[in-house]
């Protein structure tokens, strides 16, 4: 008699917990989740309680640009690649709606790893085009988030680009900043060679083989370079919510001329380490890093794998504005000859001149993606080792010559000797540039001998293709 009445005591506490739940999700307050494209990130949610938060989501097939000149069929959450990040708070009852677009040729579903539960959404999510599935979930654990894709072949749905960011702000909030960017890494595989023209299909074959042809940046080359870059100015602090949609790689993403002040690994909610120089980015995995910038100019978002940033793409910009600090950074103090053995007290300070305003957009990218390392931002070289393009005597004869197949020669099959420029000489090599096009070729000539204080006549897609006939 007692075990019955008991029983009956917790059976009645269970369904009025149950009802208690029910009522207090009702009663919960509605809002529509703000999503944003990258590098944008939605508004930090400041309430202190939680809310019933919509989120609307909708899968498009479209046709982008992945590099300059190459054509990609991509599949999207939102339109673009990386899919819109979504931003809600821990402890939020997410009601999420999932829309493929009647364009669309193949169903998909999504997979959000912040949820708890079968295939993370895949399984009440599985969409079939012109159709809009709904399922709910409680944001119960905080951090950055991973979702993509899950409909077989799932690896050529993520390959395609179905993957993106959802943060699950925690209840206490984050420590602030000023400025807060969204940055994926993916790895794209093509039928085409890298820089090859036109529409590029998948190619399942180097897919399986991790053999990428483009790794890029928030979905093409060059999406946060020149006027794409992302700000900030001098005594900010800036965060990155950095994801790996893969589908194979591992990132080892870097800031050329910054330290992370802090790390949060993995896209966890605890601070796991500071002062890191380059953190790992797993596939399907996300990393937050914080850090603060204290010395004005251009700063180089890599892929520490470093052929993947010069070669494959995996390169952004973050440009500072300020004034500079001469205490944490001078900047070049003293450029004078080396003899090996001897020092020279003769000094050869240049400034560079600011570059010109014709130059193609496209030239000016395959230029930082290719050359400013070693040649410079502006051209200015380094005394010595690398020889100045600007106002380069060595390079205006051959390009205002007749004999200006030399220039793509130097391109294409790089340079070994010496050299004299401006009266210098220089005695080092240069290695090829590969995987360009004749177009690619002709525009990142343009660019460097028409900026800077440089002019010559532009060099044309066919001029490349004849001259490299006798190469």
């Amino acid at each position: 008699m007692k075990v019955r009445f008991f029983l009956c005591v917790v059976t009645l506490c269970i369904s009025i917990s149950l009802l208690s739940c029910t009522k207090n999700e009702k009663d919960l307050p509605v809002e529509n989740a703000v999503l944003t494209h990258a590098p944008d990130v939605p508004p930090v949610v400041t309430r202190k309680h939680s809310a019933k938060v919509v989120v609307n989501l909708e899968v498009r097939e479209v046709v982008g640009t992945l590099a300059d000149g190459v054509e990609y069929t991509f599949w999207t959450f939102g339109g673009k690649v990386p899919g819109k990040f979504v931003r809600v708070r821990e402890g939020d009852t997410v009601e999420f709606y999932l829309a493929n677009h009647s364009s669309s040729k193949l169903p998909h579903n999504i997979d959000l790893h912040a949820v708890t539960g079968p295939g993370g959404g895949a399984t009440s999510s599985f969409t079939a085009p012109g159709h809009k599935s709904r399922f709910t979930f409680t944001a119960i654990n905080a951090g950055l988030y991973v979702y993509h894709c899950a409909t077989a072949p799932v690896g050529m749905h993520v390959a395609n680009g179905m993957y993106g960011l959802i943060l699950v702000q925690p209840k206490d909030g984050m420590p602030p900043v000023d400025r807060e960017y969204y940055v994926m890494q993916s790895d794209f595989y093509t039928e085409g060679e890298y820089g090859a023209k036109g529409l590029q299909p998948f190619s399942m074959k180097k897919a399986i083989a991790e053999d990428a042809t483009y790794v890029v940046f928030n979905g093409s080359v060059g999406s946060m370079t020149g006027d794409k870059a992302v700000t900030a100015k001098v005594g900010e602090r800036v965060r990155f919510y950095v994801g790996n949609g893969g589908p194979n790689l591992v990132s080892s993403f870097h800031v050329i001329g910054e330290v992370f002040d802090k790390v949060y690994f993995e896209g966890g909610t605890k601070l796991a380490q500071e002062n890191v120089q380059t953190t790992m980015v797993p596939a399907g995995g996300s990393t937050i890093v914080d850090f603060k910038v204290d010395v004005p100019g251009t700063f180089i978002l890599v892929d520490h794998s470093i052929f993947r940033a010069f070669n494959k793409g995996a390169l952004g910009m973050l440009k500072v504005a300020g004034d500079e600090n001469k205490v944490i950074y001078s900047g070049k103090e003293v450029d004078e000859l080396y003899i090996e053995g001897a020092a020279s007290p003769e000094s050869h300070k240049k400034e560079a001149a600011p570059p010109t305003k014709d130059f193609r957009k496209s030239g000016e990218r395959l230029f930082a993606n290719n050359c400013a390392m070693c040649h410079q931002g502006e051209g200015q070289g380094l005394p010595g080792v690398f020889p100045p393009l600007a106002k380069s005597d060595y390079l205006m004869k051959i390009a205002q010559s007749k004999d200006r197949k030399e220039l793509v020669k130097i391109v294409l099959k790089g340079l070994t000797g010496k050299i004299k420029v401006n009266g210098q000489e220089y005695n080092n090599v240069m290695t090829p540039i590969s995987g360009l096009s004749d177009a690619d070729v002709a525009d990142v000539l343009t660019y460097v001998t028409n900026s800077w204080g440089n002019s010559a006549p532009r060099f044309t897609e066919e001029e490349v293709k004849t001259a490299k006939q006798s190469l």
